[in-house]
């Protein structure tokens, strides 16, 4: 490939990178129509693909984007419509179009309003936070199905059904009033989080930090929209103390290191300090939710810095408290965790035993290093590495793998 064509690829590479989910959420603000617009955005980045080589990438990449984008849709609506009313939605169109082309920077960012719209009442409860991953963040129905513990195919089908009931029932893409938001908050909060938490586990990916950055500024764009709830700060708060710790999760080798072997002299002070703070502010408010409860052990985790120790009985405490909330077996999971450093490895496994045939769990890399770890703890040394060789097995991180295989081979030496 020539040089013009390498620019034109890494240019559209960063838009549908950086742009994708404002771009979608421009498109289907008037059509309501989000796999028309996905189609649309196809069908730009295509021809981005075949003329940017030859006439050199423009500008304002996004800008152009868009205006192919819009005659895409103003297509395919004259296709569709009848000869009356596609001349009422056509021009609809072509006013926008023009107003954009005067205006190639104003690109307004609507994501928040399709991120309720994605939360509306007439989506199945379970599918608004996949749609808004998709949808305003991007992510791929893979990508989605691995956040939520669902097979990408069943994801990919749910999410078809979830776009075609937008534009079926017409459901438009405007904030809700104040009365309403209350209950489209979660699934916002947990589309959010869940991005957070894959721009957090992928490190070293250019683009997983840019998803976390995102996440952390749609966090903070939510708690500015929403003061008063304290499920909004306890997000934003669990985010932050997360992102304090980043710096501490490699070594200078690049290699992984587990939380309990972290240096805290290299956690983020003034992230921690705006966690703190957001924590407080979130229990002043209201009811304790699953976000406080998640960023309140964070906070136990982080007071090690101060104390010199983890207080694991209080950790094992919120945790009984999120489960119960949640009966997520993840939290039980991550629980076991906790309750091998209070109680020691064989309570940690037979915790652990009482998600072992959870069909989620099959395939799900934490679980089978947890159990390793737990087994290799308590000298059962055939069951750890078992566990540990299906865990290298399912990791895509290269450091974590190399951790893992560490942890096997010293089964070995031991």
């Amino acid at each position: 490939m020539s040089e013009l064509g390498n620019e034109a690829r890494r240019a559209a590479e960063r838009v549908a990178r950086d742009s994708y989910g404002r771009l979608v959420a421009f498109l289907a603000a008037r059509t309501r129509d989000v796999a028309g617009a996905e189609d649309a955005l196809a069908e730009a980045f295509a021809s981005a693909l075949k003329s940017w080589p030859d006439d050199g990438v423009p500008d304002n990449p996004d800008a152009w984007l868009l205006t192919v984008a819009r005659r895409r849709q103003t297509d395919a609506v004259r296709r569709r419509y009848t000869r009356t009313a596609g001349e009422v939605h056509i021009q609809l169109m072509a006013e926008e179009l023009e107003d954009a082309a005067a205006h190639p920077d104003a690109i307004p960012d609507r994501r928040l309003a399709l991120m309720f719209a994605c939360a509306h009442p007439a989506i199945e409860a379970g599918m608004r936070a996949p749609m808004i991953l998709q949808t305003i963040l991007g992510l791929t129905a893979i990508d989605i199905a691995a956040a939520f513990l669902i097979p990408p195919a069943t994801m990919g089908q749910r999410l078809v059904r979830a776009k075609t009931r937008i534009k079926d029932a017409g459901i438009p893409f405007a904030i809700p009033e104040r009365e309403d938001l209350p209950g489209r908050l979660d699934a916002v909060l947990e589309a959010i989080y869940a991005a957070y938490a894959k721009g957090w586990t992928e490190i070293g990916d250019a683009a997983a930090d840019r998803l976390a950055d995102e996440a952390i500024w749609l966090g903070r764009l939510v708690v500015s929209l929403l003061p008063d709830e304290p499920e909004a700060k306890g997000m934003l708060a669990l985010m932050l103390y997360a992102e304090a710790r980043r710096p501490a999760r490699r070594d200078p080798d690049g290699l992984y290191v587990p939380l309990e072997q972290q240096d805290i002299a290299l956690w983020d002070e003034p992230q921690i300090m705006a966690a703190e703070a957001l924590l407080r502010a979130a229990n002043r408010a209201g009811p304790t939710g699953r976000y406080q409860i998640e960023a309140a052990i964070q906070s136990a985790h982080i007071a090690r810095r101060v104390t010199g120790q983890a207080n694991w009985p209080t950790i094992v405490t919120l945790y009984d408290v999120l489960l119960q909330l949640t009966d997520s077996p993840v939290v039980i999971l991550n629980r076991a965790a906790a309750l091998a450093e209070r109680d020691g490895p064989e309570a940690a496994l037979t915790s652990l035993d009482t998600i072992a045939d959870d069909k989620r769990m099959a395939d799900y890399q934490p679980y089978w290093a947890a159990r390793g770890h737990f087994a290799a703890r308590a000298g059962r040394k055939d069951q750890a590495h078992e566990a540990l060789t299906l865990a290298i097995g399912l990791s895509t991180d290269e450091a974590v793998r190399q951790y893992l295989t560490g942890q096997r081979s010293a089964l070995q030496d031991g």
